[in-house]
């Protein structure tokens, strides 16, 4: 049940807009093994002067076109999981039209007492949601 949101810059259709969206969510999806409709995604448009993404010191060079997606997820998954994740992203978004050098990916954990679905309760703790086992 990972919360993700994804920042771009503005200019791209709606459709582009969803398609990018859809094609991460596909890879959490079948990396994950979570349910399709365990779906939390917030994506943001930006003037294109409003997202600075350099390389890092690897030494290449992103376009207007970068994708950066933040994972909100439970804690426990392996290293290994992680790397097929990002894998899977970027390959789902190469897809789409998405360079490979303008998907950028930061993955945030937690645990189950760090989620409230509404009502003012955390649905984990309280047991009206079962914690998702992890891949």
């Amino acid at each position: 049940m990972p919360l993700v949101r994804i920042d771009l810059a503005a200019g791209r259709t709606p459709e582009a807009v969803r398609t990018i969206a859809d094609a991460i969510h596909t890879a959490v999806v079948d990396e994950y093994g979570i349910p399709e409709r365990d779906r939390f995604q917030i994506v943001t448009e930006h003037p294109a002067q409003q997202i600075i993404a350099e390389d890092a010191g690897l030494g290449f060079e992103r376009t207007e076109g970068v994708v950066m997606i933040q994972v909100f997820t439970q804690r426990g998954r392996s290293d290994v999981a992680k790397q097929a994740l990002y894998a899977a992203v970027h390959d789902r978004l190469a897809e789409v039209g998405v360079a490979s050098e303008d998907v950028f990916i930061g993955y945030v954990e937690n645990g189950p007492q760090d989620w409230s679905f509404g009502f003012g309760r955390a649905q984990y703790v309280t047991g009206e949601l079962g914690v998702p086992s992890l891949v």
